[in-house]
């Protein structure tokens, strides 16, 4: 039997230093030495929440499954999904999966596993933002403002505001980029209009866009885009 690996964890730490990994490992060695069967490529790992339905390493690791006509293997559900909807998805794409904790287990049982892992999570995250709303009402100081959090690291917090602020920048650029799909008919608009290059690229700069470069419109770029799109 051929089997696919998928390893996830939920922190960038515990991807970084094995933490939570190396059960997983454990798990996934012990079902193919009991049961059996082979990897046929390395692990696939994911460093993601289990609510966050955004799973590049999945998807990587079920394209190869049906590459190789091989099961997807996981350790345990939950390192699978805490979704309901998200864990039937997956069980529609037609890839088959098998997790150790529980290999014989049935549709019928994967969807009562998904959802019970589903209820433990959000009963987690409910006693902990209660605990945090009480800690706080009491005065308590959370997080990066307790006293002393700092201490000793007023460079790194420094260099995360800077990079923090550096983000924000670039999102907001970002926003302000004009998107090729956007842009294409407007200007096939403005040029039967009979506007020239530069009160093209005029117009559009009035709008607040950016060029594809990040840079204001001028006639050159506008002339390519026409180029490229006739």
């Amino acid at each position: 039997m051929k089997f696919v690996a998928y390893y996830r964890v939920s922190t960038k730490k515990q991807g970084a230093s094995g933490l939570g990994l190396e059960a997983q490992e454990a798990a996934v060695q012990s079902f193919l030495s009991r049961d059996g069967g082979a990897l046929v490529l390395p692990p696939f790992i994911e460093v993601e929440s289990g609510k966050r339905k955004n799973r590049p390493e999945l998807a990587k690791a079920i394209a190869h499954a049906r590459k190789h006509r091989a099961k997807l293997l996981v350790a345990k559900l939950d390192r699978l999904a805490r979704n309901v909807a998200f864990t039937s998805q997956l069980m529609e794409s037609g890839v088959d999966f098998v997790c150790c904790d529980n290999p014989h287990a049935t549709r019928l049982t994967i969807h009562v596993l998904a959802a019970v892992a589903e209820h433990e999570a959000q009963a987690i995250s409910s006693r902990t933002k209660a605990a945090l709303q009480a800690a706080k009402a009491r005065g308590s100081l959370l997080g990066s403002h307790r006293p002393g959090h700092w201490e000793g690291r007023e460079q790194a917090r420094e260099k995360g505001q800077a990079e923090a602020t550096k983000a924000a920048a670039e999102a907001k650029r970002a926003k302000r980029l004009v998107q090729p799909e956007a842009i294409v008919p407007l200007l096939k608009e403005l040029r039967e209009q009979g506007l020239s290059l530069r009160a093209m690229a005029e117009r559009l700069n009035e709008k607040g866009t950016l060029s594809f470069t990040g840079l204001p419109w001028n006639p050159m770029g506008v002339s390519r885009v026409l180029k490229a799109c006739k």
